[in-house]
């Protein structure tokens, strides 16, 4: 009597395949969701395995009854439709949180398991069998089991097979493996039940043998159980960015759930297709990406470049990068990141500063002419009033010159008086030559005087003479303290530097609420190669809910009088202008200071 025959070996040989599987998912240290239910479908196989191993030699070698066999048999079998269907429910959606419900589906295979072990006693799942199990009448549960296993079975395969189809990516070979796996004894098993195969012994550890075949290969060839697949394929699904994947020969393997949404595609013509062949039905600059790839390849580093594809109106940031495995090169990764938002958003910021520094300008154009108007008030009223009082004392002069009553002393008084006018309108010029002086620059563009420099005499010189108006109708002192050498130099524009100290003194001025006769410190020094400007009040303070939105948004303390746009373009402009920074400490109740950081 021959016991080993092929099948057999075929079934021991499956038994060691699933041994050594199972032994390496034991042995991994973390283990996730599929891996634990797929160490349970093994187990299954396993004990399918060794059941018909051990009932076929003890039936050929002791001739003895092999329903306990079968009993022992029927706990993987019964049991391994739940794990196939839990595979494929984990395998499509990456993680299942086991609910108290999931227990339901346990009822049939106790049950099933209990009748067979007391078959004897009612024959509801054989109604007749032989020793060696070889002639069999099935009964009513039997058929409920098949019925409720193939059910399960083809649920398994149902999730696999629409992830399969959905998921044209980056584990597609993967899941269709696990496929076919799991496909194999389910036909076996049906063809075998409805009469169309002869239906052995044998079949269902042989088609589990060969399942095996398609899980090891998906194991070893693509990682099945290094990372749940699915999980990957969502991230890179999620992705905003587009991708690509090339082999060597120009050919598209791989892509993203984005890429195709981005470029309006259809996803099942894609694979396969030459890229050169894609790029030209689509407008993508082929000639720029192959250069890429190729200098990719020779410098073994990340090329990227802008590129417009006009036919979806959208701007890219290409990447390019080589694959490579143990030193080969396996093929390309062309990465897609879509930055026609962020170049909109750049171009409405852009447009957004622009008006801002136009009503910016405006504002302080107004404030300019404001001050220079107040400033030029007093001495043109004081010029006017002199022009008049030389005009009487020439009519004075010129009548007196024929009057006999009239000396020489009373015209050298008269003369005198006359001099003394004409200091005062010297003076009144002065004063006014010395406004139009500080003020003549700001018509003068940033881009012709922001490599100039200029020393923080010069500085508050200016300053002192716009702000001398302003401070003097608001009965307020400012004390100057230069802790800083006179002649320390500054680059960049003047008037600018001079509107943004302007700025913060009107804002100290306003501290004050209408306080009058009170102090401003506008204080000079030098630190850690800074020059520290600051502009301190002793008014009311800032709010918290003003400290918070400080600098990064437009906010006022003057309520309808105030736009917040000085100090916010203030910031700005230290910034952008002078690569320095503004500060301030403040306490409700005892004042504020400002400090312009710049360095040296």
């Amino acid at each position: 009597m021959e016991i080993l025959n092929l099948s057999l070996i075929l079934v021991i040989l499956s038994a060691i395949l699933i041994t050594g599987l199972l032994t390496i998912i034991l042995r991994s240290k973390s283990k996730n969701q599929l891996q634990k239910i797929f160490a349970f479908d093994l187990i299954c196989v396993l004990i399918i395995s060794v059941g018909v191993i051990l009932q076929e030699i003890c039936s050929k070698l002791f001739n003895i009854n092999t329903l306990n066999f079968e009993k022992f048999i029927y706990i993987g079998t019964c049991f391994l439709p739940l794990g196939i269907y839990f595979t494929g429910l984990i395998f499509s959606k990456t993680k299942v949180t086991f609910k108290p419900r999931y227990l339901l589906l346990c009822v049939i295979p106790i049950m099933t398991l209990c009748i067979l072990w007391t078959n004897d006693y009612h024959h509801l799942f054989f109604k007749y069998y032989s020793t060696n199990m070889s002639d069999i009448v099935t009964g009513p549960m039997h058929t409920v089991n098949a019925v409720y296993s193939y059910l399960l079975l083809l649920l398994g395969v149902f999730y696999l097979l629409r992830y399969s189809i959905k998921n044209q990516g980056l584990f597609s070979k993967q899941s269709i493996l696990i496929l076919l796996g799991i496909s194999i004894p389910v036909v076996l098993n049906f063809l075998g039940t409805c009469k169309i195969l002869p239906m052995t012994v044998y079949v269902t550890p042989i088609s589990f043998s060969l399942s095996m075949i398609f899980f090891a290969f998906a194991i070893l060839k693509f990682q099945f159980l290094g990372a749940t697949p699915i999980a990957l394929q969502k991230i890179v699904d999620r992705m905003s960015d587009s991708y690509l994947v090339l082999n060597d020969d120009g050919t598209i393997t791989d892509f993203n759930q984005t890429f195709i949404t981005t470029f309006k595609i259809d996803y099942t013509t894609l694979r396969g297709q030459n890229f050169e062949d894609f790029s030209k039905k689509h407008k993508i600059n082929y000639g720029k990406i192959k250069n890429a790839i190729l200098k990719a390849k020779d410098s073994n580093k990340t090329i990227s470049f802008e590129h417009r594809v006009n036919r979806i109106h959208k701007i890219f940031t290409v990447e390019i990068n080589t694959i490579y495995s143990d030193g080969a090169s396996l093929g390309t990764l062309i990465l897609f990141k879509d930055i026609t938002q962020h170049i909109e958003d750049m171009e409405t910021i852009k447009n957004n500063q622009d008006i801002l520094m136009e009503r910016e300008r405006l504002a302080s154009l107004g404030q300019l002419i404001g001050g220079i108007a107040h400033n030029l008030k007093t001495p043109i009223m004081s010029i006017s009033g002199a022009a008049e009082g030389l005009t009487d004392l020439v009519k004075e002069y010129d009548s007196s010159i024929d009057d006999p009553e009239v000396n020489s002393q009373d015209h050298h008084d008269i003369a005198k008086d006359m001099n003394e006018w004409i200091v005062k309108i010297k003076e009144y010029t002065e004063y006014m030559s010395d406004i139009i002086t500080a003020v003549k620059g700001q018509a003068v563009t940033l881009s012709e005087t922001e490599n100039i420099s200029f020393d923080i005499d010069e500085l508050v010189k200016r300053v002192d003479i716009l702000m001398k108006h302003e401070l003097k109708n608001a009965l307020i002192y400012m004390n100057v303290q230069m802790k800083a050498p006179k002649t320390t130099k500054i680059h960049g524009d003047i008037n600018s530097l001079v509107q943004v100290i302007n700025n913060m003194i009107s804002n100290a001025i306003q501290a004050y609420n209408g306080k009058t006769e009170q102090n401003i410190d506008l204080i000079l020094e030098k630190s850690n190669g800074n020059l520290i400007i600051s502009v301190k009040d002793y008014g009311c303070g800032l709010p918290q809910k003003v400290q918070d939105k400080l600098f990064k948004e437009m906010i006022t303390t003057k309520g309808k009088n105030g736009t917040g746009l000085g100090l916010y373009m203030s910031y700005s402009t230290i910034k952008a202008h002078f690569n320095g920074n503004i500060t301030f400490e403040t306490e409700e109740g005892k004042g504020t200071t400002f400090n312009i950081i710049l360095p040296l």
